[in-house]
């Protein structure tokens, strides 16, 4: 059923239903499309793996919010149906760097940027056709980070030019910001920064004589809120979203020198924005852009919650080195709390020792922190130490709280569960990587394993239910650490990923601009006829899936893509992943469900593609092998 209510809530069988009514369509094959979009939507329960061979050798894929693989080669561009592996779309003669591709959170789209001839294009694409909506040839460079106003309809997106070296730290460019009508293309502005930013690789590797793309995924990216757009690559600017005027402008180093994002997340509640840098966090008014209070000394300050008033504030921790994508310590080691309204520090705890966890909160009066050796309790209220229990995880980088409100502790290699208010442990569960050779190899696909979880974590991974959490500043904005790097250190991930680029919305607020509005306009007139799909430029898009299906069969495939986003707003992470030796023989990953310690489930893969991603929604694990993208089975 709800299945069923989610087809009625995108107007699909309304659609069908006045139309079967009008005779436009007749009620078998109504009934025909129902069925299939009953049976075909919840693929998470049963999918099936599949394999899809491509022209060349696969050099990137990502996942998206609407269903659709973006898979480049040595020779084209592919979106496919992530479900099945088909082939939705194919441009030809377009040999892409990851970093030239970004999916528009919240959205339809997908920006590329096509070098040719020493000239930079931006195209916007419809990720269902794979057909351009818009064009611009006005920015040079690779797209980074975008943020997306779905309000105002604008788009925000980052380029960054020549960003390609062998791996080091060190590597600079000189950022630029363009802003666009999101739905023409039309550019607004654009504002370049004053001066040049460190950058990260998108990946190590074994060859480090290798040239790969760099990123700013060391950095947090831009945000909307309240017709301001802020950025936060040299300090904090915030600028008039629509003429790009500056309101105000503070520079601090945002980043430990060598190491990525060092600094939180900014946050914000109704009446202001909290920011971190320079050892301090201040609370700037939302209303008149003005420091309202500033709180000083605190040192590295990787990770804030807001709640109850209440501004948690974890200082040190562990984080990925530019220069070799290990993980370092840096401290000083604690936890802080500050009084929002007014910035007094409320109590500091300064007893953690190197290798602290991201912060979580398991009930109303406790904080729980991890360092080398202990999990640590502290009173919430007063910062007086509770309880400390010694809890055996090698290199512990994160706590979670799974639905039982047990705090789970893990590492790359293992996991342990406690009692959230006595710290009693519960379950352990240790899966070692296999084998002594390839060691970076090894380490980097028992990374992204682990790393995976925090996909679908969501803020409720660290905060009790009940609590009122104030996110992070604008949530439909563009990073790529999750989809580029495979050594980023997972206490950022636990503290950052989670909350910042969290699906958090519900289908009905996907903006459509594609095929997929074309389908929803049509519906709301009773009218079934075939989505109209753009006639391609020639050479550019080939293999379009859409135009071989009748119109029943399309507003069935449409319906599964919308009811997919439904999915990601409800999904929560259950799995943390493995890469070890599997039962039975071989090598491959083992699924432990963080609710009940069980390692229910089990992924063969003989050869190790540290790129690999999950799909919670599909029920499928996606990995390429030359020249074919295969898609594994999630099942217990």
């Amino acid at each position: 059923m709800e299945v069923i209510k989610s087809l009625f809530d995108n107007n699909l069988l309304k659609q069908l239903a006045g139309a079967s009514a009008l005779g436009r369509v007749t009620p078998c094959a109504a009934l025909v499309v129902l069925l299939f979009a009953l049976f075909s939507a919840p693929a998470a329960q049963g999918a099936e793996p599949w394999s899809t061979k491509l022209d060349g050798a696969v050099r990137f894929y990502q996942t998206t919010e609407v269903g659709v693989l973006v898979v480049g080669t040595e020779k084209s561009l592919y979106g496919l149906e992530a479900e099945t592996g088909e082939v939705l779309w194919r441009r030809k003669d377009a040999r892409l760097d990851e970093t030239d591709v970004a999916a528009v959170p919240g959205t339809d789209l997908l920006l590329v940027t096509l070098e040719r001839g020493g000239k930079t294009r931006l195209e916007s694409l419809d990720i269902l056709t794979g057909d351009a909506l818009w064009r611009s040839d006005k920015v040079r460079g690779a797209v980074m980070q975008t943020a997306f106003d779905p309000g105002a309809g604008l788009l925000a997106a980052v380029f960054a030019r020549d960003a390609k070296s062998k791996p080091r730290a060190g590597f600079k460019r000189k950022p630029e910001l363009h802003v666009f009508a999101i739905a023409s293309g039309e550019e607004l502005w654009k504002r370049e920064l004053e001066s040049e930013v460190e950058m990260m690789p998108v990946t190590w590797g074994e060859d480090r004589d290798r040239e790969v793309p760099y990123t700013l995924d060391n950095y947090r990216p831009p945000a909307f809120l309240d017709g301001r757009l802020y950025l936060f690559y040299e300090g904090l600017t915030s600028l008039d979203a629509r003429t790009g005027r500056e309101r105000r402008r503070e520079k601090f180093r945002v980043n430990e020198e060598g190491l990525a994002l060092t600094e939180a997340d900014p946050i914000a509640d109704e009446g202001f924005v909290y920011i971190s840098g320079r050892g301090r966090v201040r609370a700037v008014s939302r209303a008149s852009g003005e420091v309202a209070w500033e709180s000083k000394d605190l040192g590295l300050t990787p990770e804030m919650l807001l709640t109850g008033g209440v501004l948690y504030v974890r200082t040190g921790g562990q984080f990925t080195r530019l220069e070799d994508g290990e993980t370092v310590a840096r401290g000083p080691y604690g936890v802080s709390a500050i009084d929002a309204a007014t910035g007094k520090t409320i109590w500091r705890y300064k007893g953690a020792d190197k290798g602290l966890t991201n912060l979580a909160l398991p009930n109303a009066g406790t904080a729980a922190i991890a360092d080398r050796d202990d999990l640590i309790l502290l009173d919430s209220l007063t910062g007086k130490h509770r309880l400390k229990v010694s809890h055996g995880v090698e290199a512990a980088a994160f706590v979670l709280l799974n639905e039982r409100g047990e705090l789970v502790l893990g590492g790359k290699n293992e996991l342990a569960a406690f009692d959230g208010s006595n710290a009693t442990p519960l379950w352990r569960e240790r899966h070692e990587p296999p084998g002594r050779g390839l060691l970076r190899t090894v380490g980097a696909v028992a990374a992204r394993a682990a790393s995976l979880y925090f996909r679908y974590g969501g803020a409720a991974s660290t905060v009790f239910r009940g609590a009122r959490l104030v996110g992070a500043l604008g949530g439909l904005r563009f990073s790529g650490l999750a989809a580029h790097v495979t050594l980023a250190d997972l206490t950022s991930l636990a503290s950052d990923y989670t909350r910042s680029y969290a699906r958090g919305y519900a289908a009905e607020r996907l903006s459509t601009f594609g095929v997929l509005q074309r389908a929803r306009r049509a519906a709301s007139t009773n009218i079934v006829t075939r989505p109209r799909v753009s006639a391609p430029s020639a050479g550019d898009v080939s293999e379009r899936l859409l135009d071989r299906l009748d119109p029943s069969s399309q507003l069935a495939r449409l319906s599964r893509f919308l009811m997919r986003t439904q999915r990601l707003a409800a999904l929560r992470g259950r799995w943390m992943y493995f890469y070890t030796s599997l039962r039975g023989g071989g090598r491959g990953l083992v699924g432990v469900n963080i609710d009940s310690g069980r390692a229910a489930r089990q992924v063969r893969l003989a050869d190790p593609d540290e790129r690999f991603i999950s799909d919670e929604a599909a029920g499928l694990l996606y990995v390429s092998k030359g020249d074919r993208l295969v898609g594994h089975r999630l099942g217990d």
